[in-house]
């Protein structure tokens, strides 16, 4: 059991079935690790250390999520709390996936899923490098204009209260989310929002 944690620990704490196979490791042995809690099941055929501890100020779901599934792309809510646009805490992990992708089971942690047009999931993504993992998450940008998109489905007060925090940031881009909501199709209905808080 020792021999597959410390294994996982040299692959940044995740591993793929095949990959321990491949190491040596005999399906039974996995299976001890797994009733033993020393490693746990993200989706068919991915493990991790049980105990394995997130870097900085994003969830480790987020790299679950992203090594289950490789064209995940961590959004809305989720997206939302990683740039500190709201004090929402989600009980899940929202993704984008693009139109007619395929979604994996995953064990944990809980997702929702959005499928995105080709244009629109493309639009914004961002990869975050991390000791533990990488994922894709859309910048802060996409994410006010998604929330927008999303504003009858999670509610017009969070995409006002995206879009203040925003602009408060110093590092706010006008002309940059002025082009994402022309992209997004929101012209006629972020930007009237944009200007006036931008004159207030």
């Amino acid at each position: 059991m020792n021999g597959i944690v410390e294994y996982l620990k040299k692959q940044h704490g995740y591993a793929r079935m095949s990959e321990l196979k491949q190491a040596g490791f005999h399906t039974r042995r996995i299976r001890e690790s797994l009733d033993k809690g020393a490693i746990e099941k993200v989706t068919a055929g991915l493990y991790r250390i049980a105990d394995l501890e997130p870097e900085g100020d994003y969830s480790q779901g987020y790299i679950d999520v992203c090594l289950a599934m490789s064209e995940s792309v961590i959004c809305l809510l989720s997206a939302l709390a990683y740039h500190n646009l709201s004090d929402v805490n989600p009980p899940k992990v929202y993704i984008a996936l693009p139109n007619k992708s395929k979604q994996s089971k995953l064990i944990y942690p809980p997702v929702e899923v959005f499928f995105f047009r080709n244009n629109l999931y493309e639009l914004g993504i961002r990869k975050v490098e991390t000791p533990t993992g990488n994922f894709k998450i859309y910048d802060a940008e996409k994410t006010v204009c998604d929330i927008f998109r999303f504003r009858n489905t999670l509610g017009e007060d969070l995409a006002l209260e995206a879009l203040s925090n925003y602009l408060k940031r110093p590092d706010s881009d006008l002309i940059k989310l002025q082009q994402y909501a022309i992209k997004s199709h929101l012209k006629t209905i972020l930007l009237p929002y944009l200007k006036a808080m931008v004159i207030k």
